[in-house]
């Protein structure tokens, strides 16, 4: 029976004697690669199985930090650490926060320590990697397919990474875009996203970007609303006035993606530049005479309908077609009920890293309510409101009682009660229907501000519990989210 492999790390570093020290401590149970740079680093992480990286920095060697930075985006789980030498922490100390490095030794490193260190990276290298089989497992399962090769495996689970963090539950209508989006991301072709403000067309453009064959190259993003048009055309393809030459974001996005959003308020000028960038790979630095060529994937993200742009003569028919090889319409958060919990949960856990407020969720209550509300505003949105919440918490877990009013009292039956609310405190009808339609109100307000417990609701009420459930019944009173549910299913 042959030997088990022993496990590889990767040694970068300019200095031959750091190097050799650090294989010194870590030959005996490790394999050992060297590179003196990201140069000589990239294609042995490309070949061969690395599990960890040792990378040292050095202050006058700044290019050598970045490998740890290709790596964390690239090769996730492959373990980053980082060696400095003693006194040198303060000089490097701002790159640290760019790189992300999951360890950090001060040089002399004593042999016991670097073992600990690979160790650990080494651990979580293989319980990443046991993450990615089973997760490949069931896709493989649900797909009805057999095994695959370990190299289609490992390109799968690359390609799948940056859509596997866009959060949705199993049934969402966010599945079907996603499988479209990654069919088209390892095709060097344009993709218009189209969506309401705040529905994620950006995150969506970097993951198509991450499982592209561009995904070592930049990605360059600009929204355009709120921008006139000269200021689009600098930040774009740069400047060659007198006050001195400017890369834009082309020019930096060099053979990588380039995300535009808003294309729909690009004037008619500055829609000839893009399509003469998509079609020609060329463009003319503003205030510049020179024609430059580009090697650049362009997604474009519009919250309207450029057809119809078309057709009112705002758009460029040529540059249309040239955008959209393919459209991906993202649907607004009010139609993705069941991902809310999940997104909102997501929100709070960044938040409390943000803010240093550690908290363990959300309850019931408080996850049924947010997944009742139209969310007009979509993920921005719900990430203030999670925000807020977060801000006014005196409890690790989060309820209902601290969300804002207006989405406490939003109905979740839709546009006719909010309109029935309205006539109501217009004085519009009956004396009896008004009062009824503020008393339903005021009843499901009382529910959710006492998490659904009946008895507590009926006491703040002045109701027995019986009159209370004889009113929810006459009304139609369900917990949000089986009203949500009730409205999906219709």
């Amino acid at each position: 029976m042959p030997a088990a492999r022993l496990p590889t790390l990767l040694v970068v570093d300019p200095d031959p004697a750091a190097r050799r020290a650090v294989a010194q401590a870590l030959a005996d149970g490790f394999d050992l690669l060297e590179a003196r740079d990201a140069a000589e680093a990239l294609p042995i992480l490309e070949d061969e199985d690395v599990q960890a990286v040792f990378c040292g920095m050095l202050p006058d060697a700044p290019e050598t930090c970045t490998i740890l930075s290709r790596v964390r985006n690239r090769w996730p789980a492959i373990g980053r650490i980082a060696m400095i030498d003693a006194g040198a922490q303060a000089a490097v100390a701002a790159r640290l926060g760019e790189i992300s490095p999951q360890q950090v030794l001060t040089r002399p490193c004593p042999g016991p320590l670097l073992r600990v260190a690979a160790q650990t990276a080494v651990a979580a290298f293989d319980l990443a990697r046991e993450h990615d089989r089973l997760r490949l497992e069931v896709r493989c399962l649900s797909n009805g397919t057999g095994p695959r090769h370990e190299v289609q495996r490992r390109r799968l689970l690359r390609e799948s990474d940056g859509f596997d963090r866009i959060l949705r539950a199993p049934d969402s209508p966010m599945g079907p875009l996603l499988r479209t989006a990654l069919q088209f991301a390892s095709f060097d072709v344009p993709v218009l996203i189209r969506g309401e403000q705040g529905t994620g067309k950006d995150t969506l453009a970097r993951a198509i970007h991450g499982a592209s064959l561009r995904s070592d190259r930049p990605f360059q993003n600009l929204t355009c609303p709120g921008l006139t048009d000269d200021l689009i055309e600098a930040e774009l393809f740069g400047s060659r006035r007198a006050t001195g030459a400017r890369p834009g974001l082309v020019a930096r996005a060099e053979g990588g993606t380039l995300f535009l959003d808003g294309v729909h308020m690009l004037g008619p000028r500055l829609q000839l530049a893009l399509l003469r960038l998509l079609r020609d790979r060329q463009y003319v630095p503003a205030g510049g005479t020179e024609v430059l060529t580009a090697q650049v994937r362009v997604l474009t993200g519009s919250s309207a309908d450029l057809a119809a742009e078309v057709e009112a003569g705002r758009f460029r028919e040529d540059l249309y077609y040239a955008l959209s090889v393919t459209e991906l319409t993202l649907p607004p958060l009010r139609d993705r009920p069941r991902d809310i919990p999940l997104i909102a949960t997501q929100f709070l856990f960044d938040a409390a890293t943000a803010h240093g407020k550690p908290v363990r969720g959300f309850d019931d209550a408080a996850l049924d309510c947010l997944a009742a509300y139209d969310w007009p505003g979509n993920l921005r949105e719900l990430a203030n409101e999670v925000t807020r919440m977060l801000i006014f918490s005196q409890d690790s877990v989060l309820g209902a009682d601290l969300i804002s009013r207006h989405i406490l009292t939003a109905p979740p039956q839709g546009a006719e009660d909010e309109a029935s609310l309205t006539a109501a405190l217009a004085l519009a009808g009956p004396l009896k229907d008004r009062v009824e339609t503020l008393e339903k109100r005021i009843i499901r307000e009382t529910l959710i501000r006492r998490k659904w417990n009946k008895s507590r609701a009926a006491a703040d009420l002045g109701l027995s519990r019986v009159g209370l459930r004889a009113k929810l019944d006459r009304y139609g009173i369900t917990p949000p989210l089986e009203a949500a549910h009730e409205k999906e299913e219709a």
